[in-house]
C-alpha cells in the first residue's frame, strides 16, 4: 500500500515537472530562441554601423560635388611656341586646391589661336602661365626651316627652346675649302620640330641678319645641327 503511494506520487511529481507552467515557454522552445536573443544586439549594432557609414559616404559625395570646378585641360600635345588649336583642349570638373592656378571652363575660346609658353602635355589641367600672347619671330628675329637628314642631327630628340649651332658640312666629296678652313656656324634657338620620311625640319629662330645666309646654306642640305647644353 505505501509503495504504490509512493509510486503515484512519484508520478505526479514527474507529470508537473514535464508540464510548463501556464503561459510559459516549452523547455525546448527557451533552448532554441536563448542563441536568437542573443544575436540580435549584434545585428542591431552591425545596422547602425552601416547607418552611419552611409551617412558618411553622402556626405563626402556633396562636399566633393559642391567644391568641384570646371577647368581646362589639354587634350594633345602642343610644342613650345606653338599655335593652339581648339581641338587640344577641353572641359573637366575637378577638386582642386585653391593654391593652384587653373583656367576656368568657360574661359577655354579665349585660349585658342594663342601661343603655348612651354611644351603642354595631354591630361595635364592648363594654366594661365602656359599660355602666352608673344608673337614669334619677334622684332629683329626671323624663323628659318631647316630640311635635316636623319645622319646630320642628334639621336637625342630635339625640343622647342633648345639651343643648337648649325654647322654647314663639308661638299659632296668631303673637301673643306682652302679659303675657309673652318666651317661656318651660326647659332640658333630651336622652335619646333617636324618629323618626315626622310628628313625632319627643324624651325629655328635666328637673328634677322643671319637668316638669309641661314636660308642660303639650308637649301644646299648640308646642315647639321650641333645640340647644346640645356642647363641654364
Amino acid at each position: 500500500m505505501a509503495l504504490s503511494v509512493l509510486t503515484k506520487r512519484n508520478g505526479k511529481e514527474a507529470a508537473s515537472e514535464a508540464v510548463p507552467p501556464a503561459g510559459g515557454p516549452a523547455p525546448h522552445e527557451t533552448a532554441a530562441t536563448s542563441p536568437r536573443l542573443r544575436r540580435r544586439p549584434l545585428l542591431l549594432v552591425v545596422g547602425v554601423a552601416l547607418l552611419v557609414m552611409g551617412a558618411m559616404a553622402g556626405v563626402w559625395l556633396w562636399s566633393a560635388a559642391s567644391t568641384s570646378v570646371e577647368v581646362v585641360v589639354v587634350r594633345a600635345d602642343v610644342q613650345r611656341g606653338a599655335i593652339i588649336p581648339a581641338s587640344a583642349l577641353g572641359r573637366v570638373r575637378v577638386t582642386v586646391d585653391p593654391s593652384v592656378q587653373t583656367v576656368p571652363g568657360d574661359q577655354m575660346a579665349s585660349m585658342v589661336g594663342r601661343s603655348a609658353a612651354v611644351d603642354l602635355s595631354a591630361g595635364a589641367l592648363l594654366t594661365p602661365s602656359q599660355v602666352t600672347d608673344l608673337v614669334q619671330p619677334a622684332e629683329g628675329m626671323s624663323m628659318v626651316g631647316i630640311p635635316v637628314a636623319p645622319g646630320l642631327m642628334p639621336a637625342e630628340p630635339l625640343r622647342a627652346g633648345d639651343q643648337v649651332r648649325l654647322v654647314q658640312t663639308p661638299g659632296p666629296s668631303g673637301e673643306v675649302s682652302d679659303k675657309n678652313p673652318s666651317p661656318a656656324v651660326i647659332t640658333a634657338t630651336v622652335v619646333r620640330v617636324t618629323p618626315g620620311e626622310t628628313q625632319t625640319v627643324v624651325d629655328v629662330l635666328v637673328t634677322q641678319d643671319k637668316s638669309a645666309e641661314l636660308a642660303a646654306r639650308a637649301a644646299t642640305g648640308k646642315v647639321a645641327v650641333v645640340l647644346d647644353s640645356r642647363e641654364r
